[in-house]
């Protein structure tokens, strides 16, 4: 007989299992590395051991989803820029401005 899982964790259990990870979990990591899916766990590739927090490309990635850059001026979904050229990174106030949407 073929393994059975149990029922599913109830939505509000599940919430709050995620409500105590680092926020950043809530989009896939872009890291060339890593690549966890959402809600997942960064790893390191040489050994799978999961990371207690995200990837700073994570971070960032995640910052540049839910927050405005009071640095430059963008929009949740537009990538941070310095005097029109766009940045590999994202602006520190902006990674704050995320975390601040969530209080």
């Amino acid at each position: 007989m073929g393994h059975h899982q149990g029922a599913p964790m109830p939505t509000v259990l599940r919430h709050q299992f995620r409500a105590r990870a680092h926020p950043a979990r809530s989009v896939p990591c872009p890291h060339e590395h890593c690549h966890a899916r959402a809600h997942q766990s960064c790893i390191v590739r040489v050994n799978g051991r999961a990371l207690k927090e995200p990837h700073a490309s994570r971070i960032s990635l995640w910052a540049v989803t839910v927050a405005c850059c009071p640095a430059c001026q963008v929009e949740p979904g537009t990538p941070c820029h310095d005097d029109g050229q766009a940045l590999a990174h994202v602006h520190p106030r902006r990674v704050q401005e995320a975390k601040e949407t969530l209080a």
